[in-house]
């Protein structure tokens, strides 16, 4: 039984919803000072050295584990709200950002290849589970499992590049030759 486009568009449609709200929620948790500074260190930490081939590798590997059956959906979700905190964490110490709604960075170019990609791994891992749980029609989702993985890497490859030649731009950064 395959699924027709505009079935699978609402499911997408889910899965980014689903990232969304997450995300939102995240971003709305109210932080005590040192939590703000202490999570904005640990992210300024860990992005330090990052190019582009680290935002890929960073969320290839979110990603991918978003395909997994039930546990994918919960991942994103988590994703989601985590990526909501940092960013709630950068607002509150960043003036520019302080009064800037948190969906509004979701609209750069590389944020919504990053929705995208988030959201049809999420759907697509509500949609496995399903499968596995009716004991049905699993092995016609292998191809097109595949197929999104590999339109899920194209989209994070593809964002990632104009992440970091936004962030190089903003920083000054003369040389952001793509080292991927």
């Amino acid at each position: 039984m395959y699924l027709t486009i505009k079935r699978r568009l609402l499911y997408l449609a889910l899965g980014i919803i689903t990232f969304l709200i997450s995300y939102y929620w995240g971003s709305s948790i109210y932080m005590s000072g040192s939590e703000v500074n202490d999570l904005k260190n640990r992210f300024m930490d860990q992005i330090k050295d990052i190019d582009q081939t680290g935002i890929f590798i960073n969320n290839a590997k979110i990603a991918l584990g978003m395909f997994v059956p039930l546990l994918g959906v919960g991942l994103g979700i988590f994703s989601g709200f985590s990526t909501g905190m940092v960013f709630n964490a950068i607002a509150a110490t960043s003036a520019n950002l302080n009064d800037v709604s948190p969906l509004l960075i979701l609209v750069t170019p590389f944020g919504l290849m990053e929705i995208v990609a988030y959201g049809l791994a999420i759907s697509r891992s509500g949609m496995l589970f399903y499968s596995l749980l009716k004991r049905k029609y699993w092995r016609e989702y292998l191809l097109s499992t595949l197929v999104e993985i590999g339109v899920v890497a194209i989209l994070l490859l593809s964002g990632a590049i104009i992440e970091w030649e936004m962030i190089a731009r903003l920083n000054g950064l003369s040389d952001t030759r793509i080292s991927i």
